[in-house]
């Protein structure tokens, strides 16, 4: 498999694993759709991290195989590319992308569908698309610019420069820089801690974000003040408000 899921202690990792640069091949895309509808349907997941392993994250496309494809092919294969992608970032969970070497184009828009990214200090990211007569087509162009703003998804996707971690990190494009040692281990207990918290409240405080940001400050109060409300129905809640009352905060030990 190009793709593998390991879980323990609450969490999934999502393995990319087809050597020498993680190239998102059309049986990657599948792959990595079906792991992120198994890890939303799945109980004992309850955060996830994207890895590519210690060297690359994902390098972009198979360009050898986008090559043989004309337009009907691509106006097929396009959607099933979105949705594959899609499937990551709407996984109802806690999601962090663990980034080591390069990640380009797919890669790049892979780790845009995270809700938080950890970065090697020798990271490499970027839409370099344009260099090929084409444009991000997973997403970059829409997710890129919700998360560093319009004229800076410009600038990378225009001049499909790539960008090392440190500039990543100024324009918001990564939210931490370690040691590339150190990306794995700091991704995995970022997401562990996370797994032991309230998985409702964490699914509602995520969904009703993401929700928030494709409309209206009016539809997005609703969409939280749903959820908030809903919330009082749930174990977790009885669970966390009980412990700050009898213990003290931050003591809740939520099933």
């Amino acid at each position: 498999m190009t793709v593998n899921l390991e879980v323990a202690d609450g969490v999934g990792t999502i393995r990319l694993d087809r050597p020498p640069m993680n190239a998102l091949d059309i049986a990657t895309q599948d792959r990595l759709r079906e792991l992120a509808e198994e890890v939303t349907r799945r109980d004992d997941v309850r955060a996830v991290v994207v890895w590519g392993g210690e060297k690359v994250f994902a390098a972009g496309a198979d360009i050898k195989e986008m090559q043989a494809m004309d337009h009907a092919a691509m106006v097929v294969r396009s959607k099933a590319l979105q949705d594959a992608f899609t499937a990551v970032a709407r996984i109802p969970k806690p999601v962090v992308a663990a980034i080591t070497g390069y990640a380009l184009g797919g890669g790049c828009e892979l780790a845009l569908c995270a809700d938080f990214r950890i970065a090697a200090d020798n990271a490499k990211l970027g839409q370099p698309e344009i260099l090929l007569g084409l444009i991000p087509g997973a997403g970059g162009t829409q997710r890129l610019a919700r998360l560093v703003g319009p004229s800076k998804a410009k600038d990378l996707i225009f001049t499909g420069r790539q960008v090392k971690a440190d500039e990543a990190l100024t324009i918001g494009l990564v939210d931490r820089v370690v040691p590339a040692a150190e990306v794995y281990e700091q991704a995995h207990a970022w997401a562990a801690r996370l797994a032991a918290g309230p998985a409702l409240a964490l699914r509602a405080a995520k969904e009703s974000v993401d929700a928030g940001l494709e409309t209206d400050i009016d539809t997005g109060l609703t969409i939280e003040r749903t959820w908030f409300a809903g919330l009082f129905a749930t174990e977790d809640r009885e669970t966390g408000m009980r412990s700050f009352v009898e213990e003290g905060p931050g003591k809740a030990k939520f099933r």
